[in-house]
């Protein structure tokens, strides 16, 4: 046997976890093999949206540092996959890359949340795929208007404010849809807008009066005078973490009435906070996943990918790969029961809701 894997074998024995494993692999076969490990190689990362949104935008980023910060500094190039909401990228890193390093991904952070709902096509399981690391914790936000006189999720109980959102059954609509159910809001759901630009444009001319879901960073990258004049209102944050210039507005799982809504609200809140996740295949070697998460761990700290990333307006807030598979292992643990009911939720139609003009079902964007 070769000895690097009877090495994993018996620290896995021992109850080790696969990174321990791996590090330790590092240091018993010496700096040669882990050197040269890339030498020669090229990694493709397949981001699993078209070219030009935030994945992409973060993916090339990635690829710009990643590469000269890992042994024998392989090239990383982009190759882009949409489809089914980043599910395609997904079921290829799951079923098809191969396991040695030179195909990583990054895809939709809602995947794992797919799989735990049991939506079509979410034929994977995440829990065991080769997770790297994420770039981002940015919280989610409801947001409404300044000219609503809504500042609070109390007055959104006592107020109908009509929000603008994309194809049925996405967190645009989902949140809002949720809030009513769970908390007594009165939203009125508009759905069909060509995704988050044209709700924008739609609030600016008076159509609807709000936007179901953003992360606040892009709120601040993409309309930062709105933001400045306090012309949009976020009503509550969706993530596990708070957004420091936000300390008024609350988490979503800070508002949970019982531990029914708490599962809920958190299983919703999860994949927030690992926004721009980048992962392997299940089952890839130990040695070159424990490469690449160091590379990663690296880069994020690296000063030039910092300044570049703040140019860009791209929010950093990383999560290790180790945190980033708890989180995942989490997601895909909540309750069928909890699950089902957030589905169920979500997804419904509101029979008050209006339909946007002309509207269709987006593409795959951001």
């Amino acid at each position: 046997m070769d000895p690097a894997v009877s090495l994993v074998v018996r620290l896995k024995s021992r109850g080790a976890s696969v990174a321990t494993a791996a590090l330790a692999c590092l240091v018993v076969l010496g700096p040669a093999r882990a050197d040269d490990y890339f030498k020669g190689k090229t990694i493709r990362l397949v981001v699993g949206t078209p070219p030009g949104g935030g994945y992409d935008t973060y993916g090339r980023l990635v690829a710009r540092y990643l590469g000269e910060l890992l042994p024998g500094r392989p090239a990383v190039i982009v190759a882009n996959m949409p489809g089914a909401s980043g599910m395609k990228a997904a079921y290829y890193i799951y079923a098809i890359a191969p396991k040695d390093g030179t195909v990583i991904a990054t895809f939709n952070k809602s995947i794992p949340f797919y799989q735990a709902l049991g939506l079509a096509g979410a034929g994977f399981k995440t829990q065991d795929m080769s997770w790297i690391g994420s770039l981002s914790q940015t919280a989610d936000v409801v947001a409404v208007w300044h000219t609503t006189g809504v500042a609070t999720i109390a007055d959104a109980k006592a107020r109908a404010v009509v929000m603008g959102a994309d194809s049925g059954g996405g967190t645009m609509s989902g949140y809002p849809a949720l809030l009513n159910a769970m908390l007594g809001t009165k939203f009125r759901i508009v759905t069909g807008y060509a995704g988050g630009n044209a709700v924008n444009h739609a609030i600016e001319q008076g159509e609807v009066e709000g936007r179901g879901s953003s992360p606040w960073s892009s709120w601040k990258a993409t309309s930062p005078a709105w933001v400045r004049n306090g012309w949009i209102r976020p009503l509550v944050q969706i993530g596990l973490k708070r957004e420091p210039d936000l300390p008024d507005v609350p988490l979503l799982v800070d508002l949970a009435e019982s531990r029914e809504q708490s599962l809920m609200f958190r299983f919703v809140s999860e994949p927030v906070s690992i926004e721009r996740p980048f992962v392997g295949p299940p089952g890839m070697a130990p040695e070159p996943l424990a490469i690449l998460r160091g590379a990663f761990d690296r880069m994020v700290r690296d000063p030039a990918f910092l300044a570049e990333a703040a140019r860009e307006n791209l929010d950093v807030d990383p999560h290790s790969g180790e945190a980033v598979s708890k989180i995942v292992a989490d997601i895909v643990s909540t309750p069928p029961a909890i699950a089902r009911k957030v589905k169920d939720i979500m997804a419904a139609t509101d029979p008050d809701a209006n339909t946007a003009p002309g509207s269709k079902t987006p593409p795959d964007r951001d």
